[in-house]
């Protein structure tokens, strides 16, 4: 229990210092925001700062540090230590960069930014693996609160036809202006994820002594034997470092009314998101007592496994917290994340979204496809582990390319030393998390695991050469 509280000391200490470190190297100013600048009534709306926070933390959440942190705690209580200094050092850097960076080019996806600052073939390289990471997104969170869904209702309703119902919200919640439906449900329910993991750990810690919080340990506990490196880097995104972040924080970046409320609503609710997946990755293991019975329990389900940690815990009170939170939380990213590949199809095909026509010409498609998508995680028994395996590597090779569009933006403000090495460290480590992964992986390459290791550690360190290379030569160009 001394390494959670520890671990909820740094993150807070971390949002302090470190975060204000981080907005000193971005140096926010008084220039309009898209909210003032643009206010297109769709898109470009003000938000007040709470709700923008609030809002954030609900696109960038779900039941990401939930499902992710459980998977997660199967390892063992060195999963605290990633999500701590992952979230510290890496996530929320990550999500304040790209929700700044567009800010300042009128709300921008991160695919534009990537052909802003490295160039026309990652643009639309990035155009094409953000729509499809969004729509695995968008399928997965449909699925397991459809899946709920179908296990408390009867029979006529099914997981098809909840699926269908989702969709038709997702159809609403794409379409209207942000501030119509999404800005005035997201508050209600970002508080009621707060209050789900405050209820479960204060459940764990005043049980008597029924359940025990593991202490922090480097050593592996997995009871499949699945290496930490780099499995545990992986399936931990939300929580530590997440690439679909990349793909809300311009959303909400088109929200915010200054450029100085960027770390509390960006920072911020990262650091928030990673003390709720430091909740469930405790509750886990004190829960189940070992991580090979919390991995048992995992192949019923995640979802099942929030239900039973939640009423084992609380009761009554917590299964109706569990159901409508695992209902609730996955459904607002979702519906954020198809209104995220709108928005970047809307960009490639330079369709004025004020039009509610043009809104419907790229939303019909996209649902179409997740709809399809969530047929066949629907009909197939490991359906739902397949897609959330390809969207997990998917969204932290996204966190890299992101991580790296950061880095070229502050080589290209002239952050020259710290500055820049502020996202070009978290985005090498990620380059390697995410090349040896695809390497290793049954669903990547299946290559010998040394040489997966060796590959993944050269990919990272090319691109760090790189990165030094243009360092020096920045720095010697400033000089003369």
């Amino acid at each position: 229990m001394i390494s959670l509280f520890i671990s909820f000391s740094v993150l807070i200490v971390g949002y302090l210092i470190y975060g204000r470190v981080t907005e000193k190297v971005f140096a926010p100013d008084d220039r309009k925001t898209p909210a003032i600048e643009v206010n297109d009534g769709v898109d470009c709306v003000p938000m007040k700062k709470w709700k923008a926070f609030l809002v954030q933390l609900l696109n960038i959440a779900g039941t990401g540090p939930i499902f992710g942190a459980l998977m997660g705690a199967v390892f063992g209580p060195v999963v605290f230590l990633w999500i701590v200094f992952g979230s510290i050092l890496g996530g929320a850097v990550h999500d304040y960069m790209s929700g700044m960076i567009s800010s300042r080019h009128n709300g921008a996806s991160i695919a534009e930014l990537s052909g802003t600052y490295i160039g026309k073939a990652a643009k639309w390289f990035m155009r094409l693996f953000s729509v499809v990471l969004l729509i695995l997104c968008g399928t997965v969170f449909v699925t397991s609160p459809a899946g709920l869904l179908d296990s408390l209702t009867p029979d006529w309703m099914n997981g098809t036809f909840w699926a269908v119902v989702i969709l038709v919200y997702y159809l609403l919640a794409t379409l209207l202006p942000i501030d119509k439906l999404i800005g005035k449900l997201y508050p209600v329910f970002g508080v009621l994820l707060i209050v789900m993991a405050g209820a479960v750990i204060g459940g764990v810690i005043f049980s008597g002594g029924k359940y025990t919080i593991p202490e922090l340990s480097l050593k592996n506990l997995h009871s499949a034997g699945t290496p930490v490196w780099p499995y545990m880097f992986i399936t931990v995104a939300c929580g530590a470092v997440s690439g679909f972040h990349a793909t809300q924080s311009p959303m909400i970046a088109k929200c915010i009314k200054s450029e100085k409320e960027g770390r509390s609503v960006f920072y911020g609710a990262m650091i928030c998101e990673s003390v709720i997946a430091l909740v469930w990755a405790a509750a886990g293991v004190a829960f189940y007592g070992t991580t090979g019975l919390l991995n048992e329990a995992l192949k019923g389900g995640a979802s099942n496994v929030v239900y039973e940690i939640s009423t084992g815990v609380l009761g009554v009170f917590g299964g109706i917290l569990a159901v409508a939170g695992v209902i609730v939380c996955p459904i607002t990213s979702g519906d954020t994340a198809f209104r995220s590949a709108r928005l970047i199809l809307a960009e490639t095909f330079r369709l004025d979204q004020k039009k509610i026509k043009n809104r419907l010409l790229i939303t019909v498609p996209l649902l179409a496809v997740g709809g399809l998508l969530t047929w066949f995680a629907i009909v197939n028994d490991n359906g739902f582990q397949t897609v959330w395996r390809y969207f997990s590597w998917s969204n932290q090779t996204l966190a890299m390319i992101a991580l790296w569009v950061s880095t070229a933006y502050l080589l290209k403000e002239g952050k020259y030393r710290f500055g820049s090495l502020l996202t070009a460290l978290p985005a090498t480590f990620m380059t390697s998390v995410s090349i040896t992964y695809i390497l290793i992986a049954d669903e990547g390459f299946r290559l010998d695991r040394t040489v997966s290791y060796i590959a993944g550690a050269a990919a990272a360190a090319i691109l760090l050469a790189v990165y030094v290379f243009a360092l020096i030569r920045k720095t010697l160009s400033k000089k003369s």
